[in-house]
């Protein structure tokens, strides 16, 4: 399955996802980023210069862990920002919309797993197994 994704969304993904590797995720925070959380954001980095390829719902899975920490760290600069400087200062103002085309891809993100998982329980007959998820693969 094809995810689209326009310049903006991609461009805020990145800087989410640099943010989140340079800082640990967890160098403003008191809990840093599990070592998976990581690994999938670095994962999907190296993916975000186009329309993403999604053929598991495993795959689906990981990215979507990915976008959502992503979108948590984006959320936590949006917050500082806003709480340091005001709501309509322009860094607070690239901040919120850096937010918000990184939670337009999270929500059709979270839309395209529900789907897959229907598409597979309707095939199968059952809900998704770790095993399936990682094996029924999707069409572009």
């Amino acid at each position: 399955m094809i995810l689209r994704c326009n310049f903006e969304e991609l461009g805020a993904l990145r800087e989410g996802a640099r943010t989140f590797l340079s800082e640990g995720s967890g160098s403003r925070s008191p809990v840093a980023a599990p070592p998976e959380g990581r690994e999938e954001v670095e994962a999907l980095l190296s993916q975000l210069d186009g329309d993403l390829i999604i053929e598991t719902l495993t795959e689906q899975r990981m990215v979507l862990r990915a976008v959502a920490a992503i979108l948590e760290g984006l959320r936590e600069e949006m917050d500082r920002s806003i709480l340091a400087t005001h709501a309509a200062d322009e860094i607070s103002v690239a901040s919120y919309f850096s937010y918000a085309h990184s939670l337009s891809v999270f929500a059709r993100l979270s839309e395209m797993g529900q789907e897959m998982e229907a598409v597979i329980e309707v095939v199968t007959g059952a809900p998704p197994t770790p095993e399936i998820a990682a094996t029924f693969f999707f069409p572009n």
